[in-house]
C-alpha cells in the first residue's frame, strides 16, 4: 500500500476512533505510532525512533510554560482575582442596562489575561457572575450566552497555552505571537459588550440593573484590582520587552499570583495541594496530547501527504484567500467536535505548509503570526458553536434549570460578532500586527 494511501486512511481511522470517544492524544498516538510502522515496512525504524521519541518532544523549553502558566491561573482563582475584576467592572457599568453582563465580559477578559485557559475561565467566571446576573434580573438565556462567550477571551487574550503550542509547531516566536493576539482579544471583548448593548436596547426585558456605585466603592474596586493589572503588565510587557524569556515571565507570573493569593489567605496548605494536582493532571493531559499529536505527525511526514496536499493545492489556481476561508471553515466546523488544542496539534502540520505556499502579501513570519492568531480565533468559536460547545455545558452545568435551548439562542448573536471579526481580521491583517511593527 502507498505511503499517501496508508496516510488517508490513518485520518479516517482516528477520527473514528475520536467520534467513538477513545481519548484524542491515544488515537492519534496509535494511528501515528501503527502507520509509521506500515510506512517504515518494518517495526525495526520505528523501534529506534521511540528511543528518543517521548524525551525529544517534551525536552523543549517552550513546553515548560504550559504547566506555569495552568499554575498561574489556580493561584489567580484561589486570590480571588476573579471576584475583584467582576465587582470592578460592575462598579463603573452594572447600573447601565445590560452593565452587569458587560462586567463579566470585562471581568473575563481580565481573567483571561492571567489564566490563559478557556474553560477554566467560562468555570470560574460563572461561579462569579452567574449569581449577580440572577440578582440583577437577566434573562437566563444572555446571562449563560453571555458568559460561554466570555469564556473564550481566557484563550484569546495573552497568555495562551494554544498560542504557544501553534508557536512551537510553526517555529514562531512566542513572545510575538502574544503580543500579535492583544488587539484581536481586546475587539472580542468590546465586540461581546456591543452585542449585549444591542440585545438589550432591542428587548429590554433581557436584562436588569443594579445601584449606581458610589464614588469611594468604584475607588476602592480599582484599587482591589492592581495586583492583576501589575501581573499582566509584568508578564506580556516583561516577555515583549525581552527583559526575560517566556518561560520565565510565566514563572514570574506565577510566583506573583501565587504570592498575592497567600497574602489573600486562599493558598493555605490544603489549597495549594489541590492547586498543583489540578496544574499535574492539566498537564499530563496537555502532554499526552502533545505526545500523539507528535506520533501522529511523524507519521504524516513519513508518508508526504502534507507536502503532496500543498502542492496540489497550489495547482488548482485558486486564490490565496479562498483557501485561507476554506480552511476557516473547517476548523469552525470541527470545532463543535473537538477541543481547540488537538485540533492545533491535529491540523497545524498539515494546514500550515499549505498556506505557507501562498502570497498575502506579508512577509513568512508575518504571515504565520497573522494564520496563528486567525486559527486561534476560530478554533475558540468552536466552543461556543452549538451543538456540543463545551462553554456552553461548562456553564449550563452551573445553571441547571436554565433549559440549553436557551442558552443555545443566547449564544448565537456572540457566534456572529466572532464571524464579523474574523472576517476583519482576515480583510485587514494590520489589525494584528501593526503593534509588531513598532
Amino acid at each position: 500500500m502507498e505511503p499517501m494511501t496508508i496516510a488517508l486512511w490513518g485520518i479516517v481511522i482516528m477520527l473514528v476512533l475520536i467520534f467513538l470517544r477513545v481519548p484524542i492524544g491515544l488515537s492519534m498516538l496509535a494511528v501515528g505510532l501503527t502507520g509509521s510502522w506500515l510506512v517504515y515496512g518494518s517495526v525495526g525504524p520505528l523501534l529506534a525512533q521511540l528511543k528518543t521519541f517521548t524525551f525529544s518532544n517534551f525536552s523543549s523549553a517552550s513546553l515548560s510554560v504550559v504547566p506555569l502558566f495552568l499554575l498561574m491561573g489556580q493561584f489567580a482563582a484561589l486570590g480571588g482575582m476573579s471576584t475583584a475584576l467582576f465587582k470592578a467592572a460592575e462598579a463603573f457599568i452594572g447600573h447601565r442596562k445590560g452593565g452587569v453582563a458587560m462586567a463579566a465580559v470585562g471581568a473575563c477578559a481580565g481573567f483571561g489575561s492571567i489564566c490563559g485557559s478557556s474553560l477554566a475561565t467560562a468555570a470560574t467566571m460563572g461561579q462569579v457572575a452567574l449569581p449577580e446576573l440572577r440578582r440583577a434580573g437577566y434573562a437566563g438565556s444572555l446571562a449563560t450566552g453571555a458568559l460561554a462567550a466570555g469564556g473564550t477571551l481566557g484563550i484569546l487574550i495573552p497568555p495562551s497555552i494554544v498560542l504557544v503550542i501553534y508557536a512551537v509547531l510553526a517555529e514562531q516566536n512566542i513572545a510575538k505571537m502574544f503580543t500579535a493576539a492583544i488587539v484581536p482579544g481586546i475587539l472580542a471583548a468590546l465586540g461581546y459588550m456591543v452585542v449585549i448593548a444591542i440585545q438589550v436596547r432591542v428587548n429590554p426585558k433581557l436584562a436588569g440593573t443594579v445601584e449606581r456605585a458610589t464614588k469611594r466603592e468604584r475607588i476602592d474596586a480599582l484599587l482591589a484590582i492592581w495586583p492583576v493589572v501589575l501581573i499582566f503588565l509584568l508578564v506580556i510587557g516583561g516577555i515583549y520587552a525581552g527583559i526575560f524569556t517566556p518561560t520565565e515571565g510565566a514563572a514570574v507570573g506565577a510566583g506573583g499570583t501565587g504570592l498575592l493569593a497567600w497574602l489573600k489567605g486562599g493558598l493555605g496548605r490544603k489549597n495549594l495541594l489541590s492547586a498543583l494536582e489540578a496544574t499535574a493532571g492539566g498537564t499530563g493531559m496537555v502532554f499526552l496530547i502533545v505526545l500523539g499529536a507528535a506520533a501522529f505527525n511523524s507519521f504524516l511526514a513519513l508518508s508526504q501527504l502534507p507536502q503532496e496536499l500543498a502542492a496540489w493545492v497550489g495547482d488548482q489556481g485558486l486564490s490565496p484567500y479562498a483557501v485561507l476561508w476554506a480552511i476557516l471553515v473547517f476548523y469552525l466546523i470541527f470545532g463543535c467536535v473537538m477541543d481547540s488544542l488537538s485540533m492545533i496539534l491535529l491540523t497545524i502540520p498539515i494546514f500550515f505548509p499549505m498556506v505557507s505556499g501562498l502570497d498575502f502579501g506579508l512577509p513568512p513570519e508575518e504571515m504565520a503570526i497573522w494564520f496563528g492568531v486567525l486559527v486561534l480565533i476560530v478554533v475558540e468559536v468552536g466552543l461556543i458553536t452549538p451543538p456540543v460547545g463545551m462553554n456552553l455545558f461548562v456553564i449550563q452545568a452551573m445553571a441547571p434549570d436554565i433549559k440549553i435551548t436557551d442558552t443555545y439562542r443566547g449564544v448565537w448573536p456572540f457566534v456572529m460578532s466572532d464571524l464579523i471579526r474574523v472576517t476583519i481580521l482576515v480583510a485587514f491583517p494590520v489589525i494584528s500586527l501593526f503593534i509588531l511593527r513598532f
